[in-house]
């Protein structure tokens, strides 16, 4: 029986294509598949252990630009800030990527932590990409006056845009050894402040902590605290627009 065979078996989730035999996994032998705990807005995560390694699956829920998600995440991988995409199956709607093992998730970070955060971020920030930058702008269906107001302040100032994550959460940043980012769907090129206001409202920053990533981040570079702060209202509005009131930190009012 092919390894496909083996996972239509083992979980009805996946619809596999029973005619495609994955390489990668010749000559290891199943030896738990299960549904992980934490799960993402857009996958279902499954974790596979195998004779040989570990692995991680995830099912799409939605159609989104995988093909990019894939490319991304690749070049992450490449500078120790994500696990390896191996595969990308389209027609079966999934991905298949290393496991990444002996890592937690934090919700409340101390000085050092957020030292190795602001540093972890500026590391993607700096890798370059070639891609239309998205202003965010088009991501919004309602129209708010104080959203409106944010993006005019936002527009008079220069962008600063980098290949960005776009969803910065808890459930997506892992601490190990080495911090690493998980769920790369909404990765692209953006502005900086972006990825920042989502460290500091997702974990709900005080002031010192602020000041902490913040100094970190930007060495000895100006911070543009006006830029920050509608960029906090900006993100915090389409958050709310995408996902409604989640068990997360941006579901404040705009």
């Amino acid at each position: 029986m092919n390894f496909s065979k083996q996972l239509l078996k083992l979980n009805n989730y996946i619809k596999w294509n029973q005619s495609y035999n994955y390489q990668l996994f010749n000559n290891q032998k199943i030896l738990s598949y299960s549904l992980l705990k934490e799960q993402g807005h857009c996958n279902l995560n499954y974790h596979l252990k195998t004779s040989k390694k570990e692995y991680l699956i995830r099912k799409f829920k939605y159609h989104n630009h995988r093909e990019v998600e894939f490319k991304i995440q690749n070049m992450a991988y490449r500078k120790a800030l994500s696990s390896k995409a191996l595969i990308l199956d389209r027609p079966n709607n999934l991905m298949i990527c290393e496991f990444i093992e002996g890592v937690v998730h934090r919700y409340k970070l101390n000085q050092l932590e957020l030292k190795r955060l602001a540093l972890t971020l500026k590391k993607l920030h700096s890798i370059k990409i070639q891609q239309q930058p998205n202003t965010l702008k088009r991501n919004f269906k309602f129209k708010h006056k104080k959203v409106y107001d944010a993006f005019k302040v936002i527009d008079s100032f220069k962008p600063e845009y980098v290949l960005g994550h776009n969803d910065l959460h808890p459930k997506n940043i892992l601490f190990g050894k080495k911090i690493k980012f998980i769920d790369w769907e909404y990765a692209g090129k953006t502005d900086r402040y972006f990825d920042l206001v989502a460290i500091i409202i997702e974990f709900k920053l005080n002031r010192k902590d602020e000041a902490t990533f913040l100094y970190t981040y930007f060495s000895k570079r100006r911070i543009n605290y006006k830029k920050l702060e509608t960029f906090k209202v900006v993100y915090r509005a389409l958050w709310r627009e995408w996902f409604g009131k989640l068990d997360r930190g941006q579901i404040s009012t705009i």
